[in-house]
């Protein structure tokens, strides 16, 4: 946690990841975030994965560092008061992020009716108002069919929700963008982010848009095999298994000189009339003379000796690890400043991380944790709108607050 973002007061009605990220982010870099949800709880708010209580532990690593503001969104009364927080007066306020439709209740155009300069950074599935999530984007892609192994003829979906994270993170930037321009030009504006446009801009700046339309056909899979690069897993002698790239020069040449295998380097090249010590794309054009003379090296020597030979000489490799394996990792966890063990709001003891950038001129604050849902109503009905505690009441007993 950073204290970069204050005195922001963000407003955030949202659900699932793309827009809960934003949210987070902001938060961590010092934003007061105010997620704002139905009472009992919102579409996302039981997801797995889950604490043997049944706590979500999804909601509340999405959630860190905010309050928590508790409506009846089904009543009219409810979504009013919503729209009262989202349009608060403030320099620092006035600040909505949500993936609620274009349309209802929450259309920037009768947000902005109440405050002219507000800025609404609405997350979407399809341009078009269309639905989407980050799986039936990735499919629409094409990246199921250049994942797997490569002899597999039907899709692999991947694990990661890489389309919501990028939305997520895209989002929070698109935020600062635009209160950065109201700060100059005392402007607001409504900024709107597709998921569907988010993925296949990423694709197409990676230039893999570009390969189809100019080659006419799809790239093939490659199963483990980084495309257009040297990089690959290997089984070591004792049988560990090593992700081992070689993108630069200096990896190349470190890797070549761990396993002992420049003679035979030189003698591919010089029978080939190509050099591999600046082109990593000859690399991988040549990898069926390449890995095997690699894999033959790497099942001659135990992980331990591979793991000090190549970090000796900037080698580029990882292990492979189950997620329980990372989790007790003291580097990635346990001894790394980006986390604090806290209790959060399930009750539960364990590692959360804080914001994911290091700042050395910036004393890194504790991660804080996520709110119970409706923690901070009544605090912030009354600090935001003003409400006294006696028309905070009256809500409570008419069910509109918890």
């Amino acid at each position: 946690m950073y204290d970069l973002l204050k005195p922001l007061r963000i407003v955030e009605a949202s659900s699932f990841v793309a827009s809960p990220s934003a949210g987070l982010y902001l938060a961590q870099m010092g934003a007061e975030v105010i997620r704002v949800d139905q009472i009992g709880g919102g579409p996302d708010f039981n997801r797995w994965p889950k604490s043997d209580a049944g706590a979500s532990l999804y909601w509340e690593g999405l959630n860190k560092g905010k309050k928590s503001v508790a409506l009846d969104l089904g009543r009219p009364e409810g979504r009013e008061l919503l729209a009262e927080l989202a349009t608060a007066p403030g320099e620092t306020a006035g600040l909505f992020v949500t993936n609620y439709p274009v349309d209802g209740f929450l259309a920037h155009d009768r947000l902005a009716a109440r405050r002219a300069d507000l800025i609404t950074v609405r997350i979407m599935g399809q341009a078009n108002g269309g639905p989407a999530l980050d799986y039936t984007v990735n499919c629409a892609l094409g990246i199921p069919q250049i994942t797997g192994p490569a002899d597999r003829t039907d899709p692999v979906n991947h694990v990661l929700p890489a389309w919501d994270l990028l939305t997520g993170a895209y989002a929070a930037f698109a935020l600062l963008a635009a209160e950065r321009h109201r700060r100059e030009k005392g402007q607001g504006q409504e900024v709107r982010i597709p998921l569907s446009d988010v993925g296949i801009a990423t694709i197409a700046n990676l230039g893999q848009l570009a390969e189809v339309m100019t080659t006419g056909a799809d790239r093939p899979r490659y199963g483990n095999e980084v495309y257009g690069a040297f990089g690959r897993d290997y089984v070591t002698a004792d049988g560990e298994r090593l992700m081992v790239m070689a993108i630069t020069p200096r990896q190349w040449t470190g890797l070549v000189k761990a396993l002992e295998i420049g003679v035979a380097v030189a003698a591919i090249e010089a029978e080939r009339g190509v050099s591999f010590a600046k082109d990593e794309g000859l690399r991988f054009e040549h990898r069926d003379a390449l890995v095997p003379l690699v894999e033959a090296a790497i099942a001659r020597r135990p992980a331990a000796e591979l793991a000090d030979l190549f970090d000796s000489l900037g080698c580029c490799w990882g292990p492979y690890r189950t997620m329980g394996e990372a989790a007790r990792d003291p580097v990635l966890v346990g001894e790394n400043p980006l986390f604090g063990t806290i209790e959060q709001a399930s009750g539960l003891t364990y590692p959360v991380p804080g914001a994911m950038a290091t700042i050395p001129q910036q004393a890194r604050q504790a991660p804080v944790r996520a709110p119970r849902l409706g923690e901070h109503s009544d605090a912030v009905l009354a600090d935001v709108l003003g409400l006294s505690s006696g028309a905070i009441g009256r809500l409570h007993d008419q069910g509109l607050v918890a």
